[in-house]
């Protein structure tokens, strides 16, 4: 991105309303709305223009209608939190009595609004020229100017002991694609904790598949989920070392770990749980069994099965109907037999991939009404299928 085209589309009249010309553009009509823009706008404009309007329309699932009020990087959309998750994370930083904190890797600056909304005062940082532009123009679109000040800079070259927190994002991407490594991370995941070390607070946002041994001790890990979908997990210092916990957003439940011993390996009940990734992820399918009573279906697998119906926010139910070993005819033969014309195939513990074997069983759903939710997974080390319903 051009940084200087990039200034005129946000500060002049023009790319204001070419912006506005391009809110619903359809990207299939591109080429056409290209060629006629350029009639009255400069090239390097337009193409600017295009670009962040193809990006806004990206953002929205994550930013919501202010999507189309900021301003992106394509790398920025990729690696910048959902909305729901950064004004989380700002609650929990204001509700520590946080007042200023120094938002290192800010990217395109939606965890610092994130935050000023939370009314902290932010410093975001980042060496990117393209990324710090972003983040000004969209502390200057959601009228946040005074709460975040932005610095083009390494971050190793700041000084954050005047903050209240830090908050870290380390770069998880690279030119191949995401970076599983910690110590791959840009900056590393051992320079971000020496770092958090040495803050009153800080928070380090890291991917979800952390190995749980390379957590330091001292350390709160919280995973969050926002929509049953695992989003990322945080390192927090300063607050609960040691602890596991795992938050399941809209609601906001959140389940910490109390060092259960594995649930034991039980027959398969009337109701199946299971956990949201974000309680997997943290490892706390043991207090999930405890709350509904119930027993895991292998040692492997983590659904949890119970003889009662008990209401729990970190688990959905299901009523099991059959318990059979993994056979696609049968099974076949069984839903046509009920005239299931729908089915839902979650796997867990299964070589079979559901589309797979969607194809194989050939519903017809103008054949049968009915719906039905098969489970492709292990049961006490055996190959299975449970077929039910939710609860």
């Amino acid at each position: 991105m051009d940084v200087d085209v990039f200034d005129r589309l946000t500060r002049s009249d023009e790319g204001q309303a070419l912006l506005a010309a391009l809110r619903d553009f359809e990207p299939r009509q591109e080429l056409a709305i290209a060629t006629r823009l350029r009639r009255d706008h400069p090239a390097e404009l337009v193409s600017a223009a295009l670009e962040q309007a193809r990006l806004r329309q990206r953002a929205e699932p994550k930013f919501g209608a202010d999507a189309y009020r900021m301003y992106f990087t394509p790398h920025g959309v990729e690696q910048s939190t959902r909305a729901r998750v950064a004004n989380y994370r700002a609650e929990r930083l204001a509700a520590l009595g946080v007042t200023s904190v120094a938002d290192l890797c800010c990217g395109i600056g939606g965890d610092a609004v994130a935050l000023a909304r939370a009314g902290i005062a932010v410093l975001a940082v980042d060496r990117d020229p393209a990324t710090c532009a972003a983040t000004r123009a969209n502390a200057a679109a959601l009228g946040l100017e005074s709460l975040i000040e932005v610095v083009c800079a390494d971050v190793a070259e700041i000084d954050t002991t005047p903050y209240d927190a830090v908050f870290v994002d380390p770069a998880r991407r690279g030119g191949r694609g995401r970076i599983f490594d910690p110590e791959a991370y840009s900056p590393p995941l051992s320079w971000a904790v020496a770092t958090a070390r040495a803050a009153r607070y800080a928070a380090l946002k890291i991917a979800p598949g952390v190995p749980h041994e390379a957590i330091p001790d001292e350390a709160e890990a919280e995973w969050i989920s926002d929509g049953g979908e695992v989003k990322e997990a945080v390192l927090w210092f300063g607050t609960a070392p040691g602890a596991r916990r795992a938050t399941l957003l809209p609601h906001g439940a959140s389940l910490t770990g109390r060092g259960l011993p594995d649930p034991p390996v039980r027959p398969v009940g009337r109701f199946l749980y299971e956990p949201d990734g974000a309680v997997i992820r943290a490892h706390l399918v043991a207090e999930v069994a405890e709350e509904v009573g119930g027993g895991l279906i292998d040692e492997t697998i983590a659904y949890v099965t119970s003889d009662e119906l008990r209401p729990t926010s970190y688990a959905t139910a299901y009523e099991i109907t059959d318990v059979l070993p993994f056979n696609v005819k049968r099974l076949r033969a069984l839903l046509r037999e009920r005239g299931v014309g729908v089915v839902t195939v979650k796997k867990r513990g299964s070589a079979v991939e559901p589309e797979e074997l969607r194809k194989k069983l050939k519903l017809d759903g103008a054949r049968g009404a009915a719906s039905c939710t098969v489970f492709l997974t292990r049961v006490a080390g055996h190959p299975s299928m449970l077929l039910g319903h939710p609860a």
